[in-house]
């Protein structure tokens, strides 16, 4: 198709549902990867002596731990490269080429896996880093077009589209997967693990194949800036000039605040759950991925509900109803032992899950300074600090399981996190900028 006109890239319907698209594709990533199918391959394959110990590249390492830091360094990596290469993609104009690198990048990370076996776990922890890599540094690249395409005033209602669909896309994938896992035998796969790989490979394929819609109607070239001095250095001096920015502003300061410790919990969660479920609680493949179904399902009703429930109270007091209700879910999960208790856990996770995700994205879209264009800059500082909270936060929760032998310990640190992010969030309650507009 031609390319579109910078100018005509916001409200265009077509451009906003080719974006939310993104989701419908790389979101399969999450739930199948990181979420589902993988948490549960890998704890078949690195089982470990009794206390969970495996050896990797010599080091013995529990292998909850293990995973919790390949969590971590994937999203270091990007954290600490996505502004030199968000500085490049503003001098070029080459924001979704950039984004095109990374998406392939993730979804040949995520077929490699099927290479994944009991002998090379090392072969398999790096398909997963790299998998990761190309996961969350696309994201940098997504999440920069969403001021360029919403209306004002519908940040929140697009965001949360988006994630709704990206919810929709990968329980879709994960019931065609689920089926082939529990049912090998009606696709000519001998049980075991092979059924587990196919799927990897099935989620590589969807993430490229769908991103193709998204990639075809965003603009090749995008605000290409005449100077192309220091592009190596100058995502460096545009993050310290958003974090000044940052210092300036008492609002925006105190929201990227409690947007960091929250992230840190949230995407914790997201991450760790299953490898929760199965080693706190012993719960079976059959059990946990059929939980984590109802995480997505409910997710895409709690994303939509809390984009209207910020339209009626404002975007920071819906956010602090969502981070009231994660407190209360780190407590449960704390005393929670069998799978009823988990199974219901899972259904107040995916209610709010989405919701903070969508509802932070969009409050910090509409927070942007209006005389400042550069939204790929601010965005790569967004990225930056929920990367270095995903970093963090599964590195804390490894080192506390590491240091207590159990994951219980890990919850609460948790705990302590959002009431951290709840008390930057009830600083700015009242923000009139933040409230609904008054008729």
């Amino acid at each position: 198709m031609a390319e579109l006109e910078t100018s005509s890239l916001r409200g265009n319907k077509k451009v906003i549902r080719a974006w939310t698209v993104y989701d419908w594709a790389n979101s399969v990533y999450q739930l199948s990867i990181t979420s589902a199918i993988l948490p549960a391959y890998f704890g078949a394959v690195a089982k470990g002596d009794e206390a969970g110990y495996v050896s990797f590249f010599g080091f013995q390492i529990i292998n909850t731990t293990l995973y919790a830091w390949a969590v971590s360094a994937s999203f270091l990596i990007v954290a600490l490269f996505s502004p030199l290469l968000a500085s490049i993609a503003d001098y070029t104009g080459r924001r979704k080429l950039f984004m095109q690198i990374f998406t392939y990048t993730g979804a040949i990370g995520c077929a490699s896996l099927y290479f994944f076996t009991p002998g090379n776990l090392e072969f398999g922890i790096i398909a997963f880093v790299i998998a990761g890599i190309g996961y969350s540094g696309g994201l940098v690249f997504y999440h920069a077009w969403l001021p360029e395409i919403a209306p004002k005033g519908m940040e929140d209602r697009i965001s949360a589209r988006g994630y709704a669909l990206g919810y929709i896309g990968g329980v879709v994938l994960l019931i065609a997967n689920l089926i082939m896992l529990l049912k090998p035998e009606l696709f000519g796969i001998q049980p075991g693990g092979m059924a587990a790989r196919i799927s990897f490979v099935t989620v590589g394929i969807w993430w490229i194949g769908f991103a193709q819609i998204t990639f075809a109607y965003l603009p090749k070239y995008f605000k290409t800036k005449t100077s192309k001095k220091h592009q190596i250095i100058n995502g460096y001096r545009e993050l310290r000039r958003v974090f000044a920015q940052f210092l300036s502003q008492r609002v925006l300061k105190r929201f990227i605040a409690g947007f960091f410790f929250t992230m840190m919990a949230v995407l914790t969660v997201m991450y760790m759950a299953a490898n929760f479920g199965k080693k706190e609680l012993g719960l079976e493949d059959e059990v946990l991925i059929p939980t984590i179904l109802i995480i997505q399902l409910v997710g895409v009703i709690g994303s939509i509900g809390f984009a209207r429930l910020s339209e009626r109270i404002g975007n920071i007091r819906a956010l602090i109803i969502a981070v009231v209700i994660w407190v209360g879910i780190c407590v449960g999960a704390y005393f929670v032992f069998d799978a009823k208790g988990f199974m219901i856990l899972a259904a107040f996770v995916g209610l709010v899950m989405g919701g903070v995700q969508a509802l932070a994205r969009s409050t910090y879209a509409r927070l942007l300074p209006q005389n400042d264009d550069d939204h790929t800059a601010y965005f790569s500082f967004y990225d930056v600090a929920e990367k270095f909270a995903v970093v963090l936060g599964t590195f804390f929760y490894g080192l506390l399981e590491l240091i207590t032998g159990s994951m219980r310990a890990s919850i609460l640190l948790l705990g302590v996190l959002f009431l951290i992010g709840l008390v930057f969030f009830l600083l700015i309650r009242n923000e009139k900028a933040l409230l609904p507009a008054t008729k």
